[in-house]
């Protein structure tokens, strides 16, 4: 009888809300699992209410952008083994890395040192360096914490899932860290999801996964008209005839789950039917920029072609983490790999790239502070692994996961700080090494979260292996 009901309401369609009937229902699968209840209040009192999530896909090279290394200007042209750092390619200091493709033509190490395609200036009270292709960013480091000591285990892409979900893609998926926020956490504003996602994803396509679908980011795009896939209705279909056939949906949906208690995934739809429903004036209003003064505006960029896309993101970020949403995670860099992938002409990759978010992101940070928002707001700026200090080909650089760089800013963090270190040429983390899941720990704790309770029946959390509080960075 429920397969019978729900078939005949995913032909139905009655199209109300920003998401279709139908293709929730498509979407869903009818296996989900009862997880539990969650009274969606954090474990101790938090420092931060938000997070903003900026991805860079395809591996931003560490080198050139937050981690300084002069030697590889001094020893270009050298093979490793010439140098005085020959001991970073001993076997047992890479035995962490996992490969996914045998002889595959990436992640190899790369011999040749390559010089440094961009210059570096001190930047701040703090005099951190910054590079040259990231001088809006450099204006903000007083207000940022640099980890220069990253790591991960994984050559290729696939770096990605393990960045977002600290898991090996070799592993059984895992849920990410932002549906674990919107799992751990209960709602700020009942009219907008809590897991907002812009901007190019990766290739797996899920972040509930063991948790179910209601945990997934709502996938949104900068058009005040059609923000989501299923903003409208097919048809035309006046708001009081949508509110009533909601109503009816909803009182059956109702009864049925009365009848059947220990259907998880029908509960769970019946939350997300009635999110959906309030998303259709709320999310569309987020995305229309029409009440932002053209100040406001060029300062994310907007006045500038380059700029712009971007721009309008964040833009749109800083609007839904003022309205309470908890997880806007916003991607850059289009591809299968990502366009920050920059195996040959890195030049011209990454200094085109930054241009693209550079100013942007300092817009965020500032407009942030200006509206005293950025003490309550944690914004993270990522990617799945470095480059390598050696060439590849004459003008790019290979896949790194041995070291690379990432940095926090607001929600409680220390501004002005640089913490950890690579050796040398960028090669090993060196000093207070880090993996993918100490950053998820941070972001939980400053959002009030123990990351080791964070955890479900039959289902053990990822940082019972990893996961620890950099506790240095924190204000």
């Amino acid at each position: 009888m429920l397969l019978q009901r729900r078939h005949f309401l995913e032909k139905a369609g009655l199209g109300f809300g920003s998401l279709a009937l139908g293709s929730i229902l498509r979407s869903d699968g009818f296996g989900a699992q009862s997880m539990g209840a969650i009274d969606g209040n954090p474990h101790f009192a938090p420092k931060a209410k938000s997070v903003i999530w900026l991805f860079m896909r395809g591996g931003v090279s560490h080198m050139e952008s937050f981690d300084h290394k002069p030697a590889l200007n001094k020893y270009a042209g050298k093979s490793i083994a010439e140098t005085p750092f020959s001991h970073v390619q001993d076997p047992e200091k890479l035995k962490k890395v996992r490969v996914v493709v045998v002889n595959d033509a990436n992640g190899q190490q790369r011999n040749k040192l390559f010089s440094l395609q961009i210059g570096f200036k001190k930047y701040g009270q703090s005099g951190i360096e910054v590079s040259d292709w990231f001088p809006h960013i450099g204006s903000c480091i007083d207000d940022i914490s640099v980890i220069r000591s990253m790591w991960t285990t994984d050559d290729n892409h696939g770096a990605q899932v393990q960045f977002h979900s600290g898991r090996h893609m070799l592993d059984p998926r895992v849920p990410t860290i932002g549906a674990w926020i919107n799992y751990g956490l209960g709602t700020l504003n009942e009219n907008l999801p809590q897991f907002i996602g812009m901007g190019p994803r990766y290739f797996d396509r899920s972040d509930g996964h063991y948790l179910g679908p209601a945990y997934d980011e709502v996938k949104l795009k900068i058009d005040p008209k059609k923000p989501l896939d299923f903003a409208k209705p097919e048809g035309e279909f006046p708001m009081e005839e949508q509110r009533l056939g909601f109503g009816l949906v909803n009182r059956l949906n109702r009864i049925t789950a009365g009848k059947y208690p220990g259907d998880a995934a029908l509960e769970a739809r019946i939350k997300s039917y009635e999110l959906a429903f309030r998303m259709q004036t709320s999310v569309p209003d987020v995305v229309n920029f029409d009440s932002e003064t053209e100040v406001t505006k060029n300062l994310y960029g907007f006045d500038q072609k380059e700029t712009r896309p971007f721009g309008q993101q964040l833009l749109a970020a800083r609007r839904f983490a003022e309205r309470g949403v908890r997880f806007i995670q916003i991607m850059h860099g289009d591809g299968a790999a990502g366009a920050w992938d920059a195996h040959g002409g890195l030049k011209a990759n990454h200094s085109k790239l930054a241009m693209q978010v550079d100013r942007p992101i300092a817009g965020l940070l500032k407009d942030l502070k200006q509206r005293g928002l950025l003490d309550e707001t944690l914004v993270v700026f990522a990617t799945e692994f470095g480059r390598t200090p050696g060439s590849q080909g004459s003008s790019g650089r290979d896949h790194h996961p041995y070291g690379f760089s990432v940095w926090m800013a607001g929600g409680g963090i220390k501004g002005g700080t640089a913490h950890g270190a690579t050796d040398e040429i960028g090669f090993h983390t060196v000093e207070n090494p880090h993996y993918v899941t100490d950053v998820h720990a941070t972001i939980l704790h400053q959002l009030g979260l123990e990351s080791h309770r964070m955890e479900i029946p039959r289902h053990k959390r990822l940082e019972q292996d990893f996961g620890h509080v950099i506790h240095d960075i924190l204000a």
